[in-house]
């Protein structure tokens, strides 16, 4: 068994560069499976009456921190190596006229150890992939709770998170469809060189996508994943522990967006301010005042009793110019400069009601 054991240890460096480049200990653990892996075969034979061989016991000797160091296919990789080496030994460990009976022993046994292994890596995944469900669950509560815990950080890098900017995206979805959703959301993010993570609260899917500049293209891949109702799309923000500023955003506009019918899906978290305000949120009533409201305001008190002299007589030019007592190429003049502070358009209908509420909150602000 100790010649053996040299042996495939000596081939395995010879056929194999991965096992050449890995670390002394890992090396010296790798050895310790290869002549456990022979010692249980010695074994088995000793005992034919065992119904199968003990293959177990063979990946039992090294930590369970190797299977991250050593992939599936470098262990197949491995066994094939060792087998090799055990059959090429055959004419002479074998009894005179055993040859046969000993080459189809180490098939069997060869096939035990593949199943061994297969068993070892399947555990490992499953023990991986739970793990990184409760992380994920974690991280998405923490998001959603607006808590910027230290442990963010380290949660998203046991995630293999590095990815930035990042926009959260909150739709509905039967909990009973969640899990399969979630397993294509996942491989449609790789494909798109995504990252993405889950969570289900209730009725409600969120999603954390990392690694776009753009999140409003990106929700359009997922949108058909979510079920009925909106899909709202936070803002881009610069990092993982920032995404409770997105977080919030898509939630509050989840909550609000029953009260815009006609809204496409996905919409983003700013397309539905107003109704987010009304709603009572008031992320978004800040908003409104401090990039709406006030810059109107410090642009003069004309442009605020033109727009809304203007929103009041229905949007006509030449009503607002006789009420105002103005020139109608002095009321468009002021629109045109509306629309260049507020970034809205007064004469579109949407932006119109968003100047409006606007209107109304900066007043309300001004007097508390």
């Amino acid at each position: 068994m100790g010649a053996l054991g040299t042996a495939a240890i000596a081939a395995m460096d010879e056929r194999l560069p991965w096992f050449r480049k890995m670390s002394a200990e890992n090396r010296s653990w790798l050895g310790l499976v290869a002549q456990a892996g022979i010692a249980a075969f010695a074994d088995w034979v000793r005992h034919p009456e065992r119904p199968r061989p003990a293959a177990t016991e063979v990946f039992g000797t090294a930590p369970r921190e190797l299977a991250r160091a050593v992939s599936l296919q470098h262990a197949v990789e491995m066994v094939r190596v060792i087998i090799d080496v055990v059959e090429n030994q055959v004419d002479s460990l074998a009894a005179p006229g055993a040859e046969a009976e000993l080459r189809e022993a180490v098939l069997i046994y060869a096939r035990e150890i593949a199943f061994s292994a297969a068993q070892v890596y399947a555990r490992t995944a499953e023990a991986r992939g739970a793990w990184d469900a409760r992380l994920e669950a974690l991280v998405v509560d923490s998001l959603v709770r607006g808590e910027a815990q230290e442990t963010l950080n380290s949660w998203a890098s046991a995630l293999n998170w590095s990815s930035s900017p990042v926009a959260v995206i909150a739709g509905s979805i039967d909990g009973e469809e969640a899990e399969p959703v979630i397993d294509e959301l996942r491989a449609q993010a790789r494909r798109a060189r995504l990252d993405l993570l889950a969570g289900v609260q209730g009725s409600r899917l969120i999603l954390v996508l990392g690694g776009t500049d753009d999140p409003m293209s990106a929700a359009e891949r997922f949108a058909g994943r979510f079920g009925a109702g909106p899909v709202v799309v936070g803002p881009p923000v610069r990092d993982l522990r920032s995404a409770s500023v997105s977080a919030r955003a898509a939630l509050a506009g989840l909550r609000a967006a029953p009260g815009w019918p006609d809204a496409p899906s996905p919409v983003s978290a700013d397309e539905l301010l107003p109704e987010r305000a009304l709603d009572g949120d008031a992320d978004a009533v800040h908003m409104l005042v401090t990039q709406v409201y006030e810059p109107l305001l410090a642009g003069g008190a004309a442009l605020l009793d033109t727009l809304t002299t203007y929103l009041e007589q229905g949007s006509s030019l030449e009503a607002t110019a006789r009420m105002l007592f103005v020139h109608p190429n002095t009321v468009r003049y002021r629109l045109r400069r509306i629309t260049e502070l507020s970034g809205y358009t007064p004469s579109v209908g949407r932006d119109g009601f968003t100047l409006w509420v606007a209107v109304i909150l900066g007043r309300l602000a001004a007097r508390r």
